[in-house]
């Protein structure tokens, strides 16, 4: 076993380090709230129509239970991996989330970049985030940055595209495929909001008759490792696979699309039996603790999205904050690891993990008990 000198503290997250205004993950959620309209807030915290699919998310990983070992030498516990041939400092990425301006107006996505940049982890770039793919890229070059695509013209549109984020040294690029029609998300509907750049936003049929023949195109042509986000079926992952896909995005888009769809937990297993290591697979939903980190790279997942929190760190602090939550994060991940009786991601496996009954009622805010907001007030 490892008999390394320990290694220091993620820096202030220990107790007492009072010159930081975040020392808890739960935090940024109050301070978001109070900086963000009524209309931002159920954007970030909602979800469509019965909001089924967001709640299960959260029970998925409830579900799930530890198996810790212990009288191991867990001294020193590294929680940095290696993937796209980069080492990260967490197998963490912020997730693509439109419309980030929301919640930072002046540089909205770019801040999320430098944070995630800065902290070693990193950030997939929706395409409907300002501002924009070009300037992302110059806010923040030596970034590990990924970027997700909603096709919105034919297959020129499509190449001009991927041809920019090559351009512009993004390491790979992400096709969303789950969002074929824009559900009911009813918190919007009630209260008869849109949001300007949906308003924008044209081109939406490309989007519904986006097929595998995009894919194929994308392979045949560009070499940038391609990423295929919405697969929730062995089915699909297994076509994925068949086109050349390197990496398996397991998402339900936090339960904003297909109401009373999986948790996306309990798609991750199914997953990764039908994928056998021919791919690398990320997935997201619901993530918002360290230890639900863990247990998703334990259940085989090599990089883990992180969605709401991302947007409730850079509503309550901007730049500093998403860099700030991603400390608290590997506070987190450090400890639950070594509790584990493991010092690094490569030690850890599905064995670690036991089947459980959820102990909170599973809602956008139950990893967080602390908390004293109303989740569904209007």
């Amino acid at each position: 076993m490892n008999d390394a000198t320990p290694q220091p503290p993620t820096r202030n997250v220990e107790l007492g380090a009072s010159n930081e205004p975040f020392q808890n993950l739960h935090e940024f959620i109050g301070k978001a709230r109070a900086n963000l309209n009524q209309n931002a807030w159920d954007y970030i915290i909602g979800a469509a129509e019965t909001e089924t699919t967001l709640r299960r998310n959260r029970m998925a990983l409830d579900e799930i239970a530890f198996r810790p070992r212990v009288l191991r030498d867990v001294s020193r516990v590294d929680a940095s991996v290696e993937r796209f041939g980069r080492k990260m400092r967490l197998p963490v990425m912020m997730a693509p989330v439109g419309a980030l301006e929301i919640f930072e107006p002046n540089v909205a996505a770019a801040a999320v970049t430098r944070a995630a940049g800065r902290f070693g982890a990193a950030h997939m770039l929706s395409s409907v985030s300002e501002p924009g793919l070009e300037k992302v890229a110059e806010a923040a070059p030596d970034a590990l940055r990924i970027f997700q695509l909603y096709v919105r013209g034919d297959d020129a549109f499509v190449e001009d595209i991927v041809s920019r984020s090559i351009a512009n040294r993004y390491t790979a690029f992400c096709l969303t495929v789950d969002t074929a029609h824009y559900s009911r998300r009813e918190r919007d509907i009630a209260k008869r909001y849109v949001r300007e750049s949906r308003l924008r936003s044209t081109g939406g049929d490309y989007q519904k008759a986006l097929n595998w023949k995009t894919v194929k195109l994308i392979k045949d042509k560009y070499k940038i490792p391609l990423i295929i986000k919405g697969i929730a079926t062995a089915e699909d992952a297994q076509i994925a696979i068949d086109h050349g896909v390197e990496w398996i995005y397991v998402s339900n888009h936090g339960g904003r699309q297909l109401d009373h769809g999986r948790g996306a937990m309990h798609v991750l297993p199914e997953i990764v039996d039908a994928v056998k290591g021919r791919a690398k697979i990320m997935v997201d939903g619901g993530f918002c603790r360290g230890s639900d980190v863990v247990k998703a790279i334990a259940l085989g997942a090599d990089i883990v999205g992180i969605g709401r929190l991302q947007c409730w760190a850079l509503a309550a602090a901007g730049e500093a904050g998403v860099l700030r939550m991603l400390e608290l994060l590997e506070d987190e991940v450090i400890r639950t690891l070594g509790l584990l009786g493991v010092t690094s991601f490569a030690e850890l496996n599905k064995s670690y993990l036991h089947a459980a009954i959820a102990a909170n009622a599973p809602s956008v805010f139950s990893a967080y008990p602390l908390l004293d907001i109303e989740p569904y007030r209007y």
